[in-house]
């Protein structure tokens, strides 16, 4: 789909400086830039994941997320810090991402259900992944988020 685009899925100690610094600016342009959130983006989870990125040719980030460990914020695996850049939104990348992010989850914790907190919005794109619906509504830095879960019996066929 991105036949220039190269994708790496990184423990957090395979990240070299460059890449890291590369991935903490994207992130923090969608969600405090663009979303106007203030919060502390480092939360000390990184360490812990495993970092999927999709980067240009010019080492750019054009999608990323991370995959989290059971326990760390749920109960579940999850997705977290998920972002495609503004310039590729529209082209496929995030279904991209998280089809890619979906199949390192089933190597790392097979049949293992994963729990996202997703901004409202999403819901659908989410849904079509196989994730359920999980939570009423709740508030993350003014936005509308919801809890949707992905179980064996949830995800298409």
């Amino acid at each position: 789909m991105h036949a220039n685009i190269t994708w790496q899925c990184l423990r957090f100690s395979e990240l070299s400086t460059t890449q890291l610094y590369a991935i903490l600016k994207a992130r923090s342009e969608v969600f405090v830039v663009e979303q106007n959130c203030v919060y502390l983006d480092m939360d000390g989870v990184d360490p812990l994941c495993q970092h999927l990125v999709a980067w240009t040719p010019a080492q750019e980030v054009a999608a990323y997320l991370r995959l989290v460990p059971p326990g760390i914020k749920f109960a579940e695996a999850s997705l977290g810090r998920v972002i495609s850049s503004p310039a590729l939104r529209g082209t496929g990348i995030g279904k991209q991402l998280l089809s890619k992010a979906l199949e390192q989850l089933a190597l790392s914790y097979p049949d293992q259900p994963v729990r996202i907190g997703a901004q409202q919005y999403l819901e659908k794109f989410y849904q079509s992944f196989g994730f359920v619906t999980a939570s009423a509504m709740f508030l993350e830095d003014e936005i509308p988020h919801i809890e949707m879960l992905r179980t064996s019996d949830t995800q298409p066929a």
